[in-house]
């Protein structure tokens, strides 16, 4: 069976998207049953909500949204990694309120969509400090030119769990191999970041890949960070355009099927339920 990390729900009548504007392929709604119909086949048995970058104004009707959801019976939804602004002053406060709040497991802050400068500002750093000794993680959706940023933020706060999305967001259409192939050996080296196998297929030719393309790319992830530092995540919707969530599992599979009972299960929920102390 399978946690996925990274499922998004988009409800557009409820919250506010301001980023899919410029996201036409995915500029509707993808509502939880959705998602729920097709996970409960592919044998996905529980999920965490990723934030989806909506107005700065709804993140906490964001997390309040997904937590009705979360309450309904035989939801698959296990906990919420909810936005955050690290940059600004009342963030203090704003994590004092999520504590009180079961459902929330992390944090992610997107930081390829702002300047290059926000993790390096002295207030930003402070705060992500403030999770440890919390039970809150910290994901890091970043390029591959920013990895050294990220990298410069971990070693900051060594004592935080880091979760590092989409496995670097290579570009593998273009076949930039380098620097995210050096940068991911480096970010690798630090204990306190988890690697994350989901996302790829939206950085291929979304219409031409194969298990064979992705199969370099994710393999390094793999030997750089082992298997006890592994999660699985769909990044459903954003996989949509590359075939959806069952194309990607079925490649999932596919990229694994070398690999022992132990590892696979380590990477599709045991490493989760540690991370995130799931039941």
């Amino acid at each position: 069976m399978i946690i996925d990390t990274h499922l998004h729900v988009i409800d557009r009548k409820a919250l506010s998207y301001p980023w899919l504007e410029n996201a036409p392929p995915l500029n509707r709604d993808f509502l939880y049953e959705t998602y729920a119909r097709e996970a409960r086949r592919v044998g996905i048995e529980a999920a965490l909500h990723m934030e989806v970058d909506v107005d700065e104004s709804d993140i906490e009707r964001e997390t309040d949204y997904i937590g009705r959801l979360a309450a309904q019976p035989g939801n698959l939804i296990a906990g919420a990694i909810a936005s955050c602004r690290p940059e600004h002053p009342d963030f203090a406060a704003y994590l004092e309120r999520q504590e009180a709040n079961e459902l929330v497991k992390g944090f992610r802050r997107v930081l390829h969509v702002v300047p290059d400068d926000v993790s390096e500002r002295a207030l930003f750093r402070e705060n992500i400090a403030r999770l440890k000794g919390t039970r809150f993680t910290f994901d890091l959706v970043v390029l591959p030119r920013q990895l050294p940023k990220a990298m410069a933020l971990i070693d900051l706060a060594p004592d935080v769990q880091f979760i590092l999305d989409h496995c670097g967001v290579p570009d593998i259409k273009a076949g930039e191999v380098e620097p995210w192939r050096a940068h991911v050996r480096e970010i690798a080296r630090r204990p306190n970041v988890t690697a994350k196998i989901s996302g790829v297929v939206a950085y291929t030719d979304v219409e031409n890949w194969t298990v064979e393309i992705l199969r370099p790319w994710v393999e390094h992830v793999v030997e750089c960070f082992g298997w006890d530092r592994l999660v699985w995540g769909s990044d459903w919707p954003v996989c949509t355009p590359a075939g959806g969530l069952s194309t990607w599992v079925a490649a999932t599979h596919a990229l694994f099927s070398g690999a022992s009972e132990e590892e696979r299960k380590k990477l599709f929920s045991g490493n989760a339920r540690r991370i995130w102390r799931l039941g």
